[in-house]
């Protein structure tokens, strides 16, 4: 999956007076915390001034195909049913809750799980929800379109680490 957080501009950014701006970098699991927060807020003209703003701060131009699609997807709106599924995601993730997926894999099989949800990411056209599969007891990612349903449990799921749990991180040597 690609990291767009290796991906930002290495241009610096000017105001509108030209003045320049400092260079931020942020952690792919601050980008997935404000791309995930910007896909459940509708169309509105705040929510779209958010995009906009983060559309400029990772600035595709130049990047290959995967990472220009993936930032497309990370700066467009949900559609409702998405979004309302993405909300009740967010607050699970926010309140270290367990959520129950009613979820359809990509061979239409459909399963009820419960996952200590940990972050999300994009990936070209697709959301994912990362976390703690309770079922399979161990790391697993589901699609947004393939999660039917979801609700929270309302039992306190373990906090962890967002960077523990996205692709293409770098480790301390000493991390587990």
């Amino acid at each position: 999956m690609a990291n767009v957080a290796t991906h930002l501009r290495t241009t610096p950014a000017h105001d509108a007076a030209g003045t320049v701006l400092d260079h931020t970098v942020l952690t792919a699991a601050e980008i997935a915390a404000l791309a995930l927060s910007l896909a459940h807020l509708g169309a509105g003209p705040q929510a779209a001034t958010a995009r906009r703003a983060l559309r400029t701060l990772l600035d595709p131009a130049g990047h290959d195909d995967v990472v220009a699609a993936t930032l497309a997807t990370l700066t467009a709106p949900l559609d409702a049913s998405t979004a309302d599924r993405a909300r009740v995601i967010a607050a699970a993730i926010t309140e270290h809750r367990v959520v129950r997926l009613c979820y359809g894999d990509a061979g239409a099989n459909v399963t009820i799980r419960e996952v200590e949800p940990v972050t999300c990411l994009v990936h070209r056209d697709h959301w994912y929800l990362v976390g703690w599969c309770r079922m399979r007891r161990g790391v697993r990612a589901f699609r947004f379109d393939r999660i039917l349903a979801v609700e929270s449990t309302g039992l306190p799921s373990r906090p962890r680490r967002a960077d523990r749990y996205l692709p293409f991180q770098r480790r301390a040597a000493h991390a587990a």
